[in-house]
């Protein structure tokens, strides 16, 4: 079961269900408009086995990304559900917007060790996948234009 967190036509977003989400479901897939990639924040763990936290690529169904889950976390049951969350905003705005303080505080509250450093590493490549995609639309990279060329 996918459950999906609603926004507005002009991109509102309800920050208080975001963080209501963060604090309490075990595992959300953030959307992003920019990259094709998606944030997994897999909440679950054991004395052993932390909680995740990965860019991982998108996938063609809701099926496929249950068994992508399994195949990550194979010490865990297939999670009862997932939440999705589609951020139609740069990546850089999670942390202006207090949405990724909050993911790294669940981190932090799991008692691992690291977590800062693990939230840190997805954060910079999360961007850097951003940036890297904004600069292929801009030269065209993957990209095809709409318009021809007069010249």
């Amino acid at each position: 079961m996918l459950s999906k967190i609603a926004m507005d036509t002009d991109y509102g977003i309800d920050f208080e269900a975001i963080y209501e989400v963060i604090a309490s479901a075990e595992v959300i897939a953030f959307r992003f408009v920019t990259i094709p990639q998606r944030l997994l924040f897999d909440t679950r763990h054991t004395l052993s086995d932390g909680p995740l936290l990965r860019l991982v690529p998108q996938t063609a169904s809701l099926e496929e990304r249950f068994r992508a889950i399994k195949q990550l976390r194979p010490h865990f049951k297939v999670p009862r559900k997932i939440t999705g969350i589609w951020w139609p905003r740069y990546a850089q705005s999670l942390v202006e917007t207090g949405v990724w303080e909050r993911i790294v505080n669940r981190m932090r509250d799991t008692g691992f060790p690291k977590v800062d450093d693990q939230c840190a590493e997805v954060l910079r490549e999360l961007i850097h996948r951003e940036r890297a995609e904004i600069l292929n639309a801009i030269t065209g990279k993957g990209y095809h234009t709409m318009w021809p060329s007069n010249g």
